[in-house]
């Protein structure tokens, strides 16, 4: 009589990111620089749409200005497109994007 070997293969468990742990992942606001507005008015619409006050308005106006962009804002997606909205409105160039 022939014996066979009983051979167990246990299944390996791969973890998949969940939906709320893919949506959780931050969205930026971005402005980029361009060749129309000022360096002063970029850092006045800083303020007054987000908030900050002038170093830190400065700073990121300086980061458009310099790196040809900076990250404004960050958040769900939706207030995300909410703050691209009000740059493009402002006459900014604006984007959005999933954060790394």
């Amino acid at each position: 009589m022939r014996q066979t070997a009983l051979v167990s293969i246990t299944p390996v468990e791969i973890k998949q990111p969940s939906v709320d742990e893919i949506t959780d992942r931050p969205w930026v606001t971005i402005v980029w620089d361009d060749p129309i507005n000022l360096m002063s008015y970029v850092t006045y619409v800083f303020m007054t749409y987000f908030k900050y006050d002038q170093a830190k308005a400065e700073a990121l106006m300086l980061d458009v200005h310099e790196r040809g962009r900076a990250v404004v804002s960050s958040g769900s997606r939706e207030s995300m497109e909410r703050d691209v909205t009000a740059m493009h409105s402002h006459g900014l160039w604006a984007t959005l994007q999933k954060d790394d």
